[in-house]
């Protein structure tokens, strides 16, 4: 399936990045805290998928984590060299650290995580130099859209804990 990046002459992390966010609003329909993550190779989504900690009872699922593990079978290798991964907020320690792992090609995030981020914020395990693979980074794409997705969940949780 190929995509459209000029399509309402969003740029193309602009274009994908709402694809993202497409997925951030599952999680936040689930329940899940809502990250969104979506996979492109030679322009061509192949992977997609949000955050499913709650749904399966798995610390470990984390829509980057489960966006490497399709991008991954969908390749039929690991090495995701000519991958870009976008997601809606940085990724954590290890998320980031399964993108070194997966010598992910690049990857492009919307908010800031100050506590946990782990690709710049906080710590930045991937572009860490004692690693035998970097990860190219971008941050700060649909910022805003992404954050008041964020805001809303969690005020929309408080609402509901009152």
């Amino acid at each position: 399936m190929r995509n459209s990046p000029n399509l309402l002459n969003l740029s193309t992390d602009e274009y994908y990045m709402h694809m993202a966010l497409r997925e951030s609003m599952n999680a936040y329909r689930e329940g899940e805290v809502p990250v969104g993550a979506v996979a492109v190779y030679k322009d061509e989504v192949i992977a997609k998928s949000y955050n499913q900690i709650e749904m399966l009872n798995d610390a470990t699922a984390h829509a980057e984590i489960l966006v490497i593990t399709q991008a991954s079978a969908h390749l039929k290798g690991w090495r995701l060299n000519e991958v870009t991964i976008y997601v809606t907020k940085e990724p954590c320690s290890m998320c980031a650290g399964a993108m070194v792992n997966s010598k992910l090609g690049r990857l492009v995030f919307g908010i800031k995580d100050t506590k946990y981020g782990a690709a710049g914020s906080a710590l930045d395990i991937t572009n860490f130099e004692g690693a035998l693979h970097r990860v190219n980074v971008t941050g700060g794409v649909l910022e805003e859209e992404c954050l008041e997705v964020f805001q809303n969940f969690f005020k929309d949780l408080r609402k509901i804990k009152k």
